[in-house]
């Protein structure tokens, strides 16, 4: 079910990448505001470090999970998300 390793860093003002903490990600995983199943599939494992299934869509999911961090003023206008899959 969680086949991918995704990186999920927070890019400040100044374009320097930081692992986003554990809190954050687990936030948006425990509470999903979207309601939308197809994100059941994800897992927090660390600071800066998620597991998810193979349905789960990398653009959509970092504009959702962007959307939460800015109504929780996790991250600040300016900044965003960048999303990877682990290889």
């Amino acid at each position: 079910m969680f086949a991918r390793k995704l990186t999920i860093e927070h890019i400040d003002v100044t374009g320097k990448p930081h692992p986003c903490p554990i809190k954050w990600i687990d936030s948006f995983s425990m509470r999903n505001f979207t309601n939308d199943a197809i994100f059941d599939d994800t897992l927090p494992i660390e600071d800066g470090l998620l597991e998810a299934g193979n349905r789960v869509p990398i653009d959509r999911f970092r504009l959702s999970m962007e959307d939460w961090f800015r109504r929780k003023s996790y991250i600040a206008p300016g900044e965003q998300l960048r999303i990877t899959e682990r290889l």
